[in-house]
């Protein structure tokens, strides 16, 4: 009895680095999302273009959106944008950014040089619609149907492969079911 107990830290040990062995090898752009097919959670903010205009969850209605949170200190959110520009222009993709925890003048600036592909960017400079929504970091995207339910999370860059593998598919669901 003795000898089993001093192999008992061996034991949880082992177990323990199963699992960390495991993580591992997760992707890590699927992270699940407690918000998936609920509504978009209430927020009153500022855009960055104008502090004077108040967005709310009712401005995200009536059409499916790409929500995507950005932020000019995120390396990989300039390595998204001109496709996010893209998607905007070419696609006509209703784009809705949110800027996070970012400096309004910097923000100002990055839309001005590399082109504002958002409907509106709304200014979370605290980070509370951040946190509301589950944000890991920047860049996140989610895809909102036009009721301004939370339909899909992506968390990392929107790419041609994101875009044409899953968003279009599922962009294209969502605005057959609302017409």
């Amino acid at each position: 009895m003795k000898r089993l107990k001093l192999f008992i830290p061996l034991i949880i040990f082992v177990v323990i680095s199963g699992f960390l062995y495991k993580g591992l090898f997760l992707e890590k752009e699927i992270l699940p999302s407690a918000l998936i097919d609920k509504p978009f959670p209430e927020f009153s903010l500022p855009t960055v273009k104008d502090p004077s205009r108040r967005i709310t969850r009712n401005d995200l209605l009536g059409e499916v959106s790409l929500v995507n949170v950005w932020a000019t200190w995120c390396p990989s959110c300039r390595v998204e944008h001109p496709y996010l520009v893209k998607l905007a222009r070419e696609e006509g993709i209703r784009i809705v950014g949110i800027d996070y925890k970012d400096e309004r003048d910097q923000a100002l600036r990055w839309l001005k040089e590399l082109h504002d592909p958002y409907v509106f960017s709304i200014e979370d400079a605290d980070g509370r619609l951040g946190i509301d929504l589950g944000v890991y970091g920047a860049p996140e995207t989610y895809l909102v149907d036009a009721k301004g339910i939370i339909r899909y999370k992506h968390v990392g860059v929107v790419d041609e492969v994101l875009w044409n593998n899953t968003l279009k598919p599922l962009v294209e669901q969502f605005r057959r079911e609302e017409g």
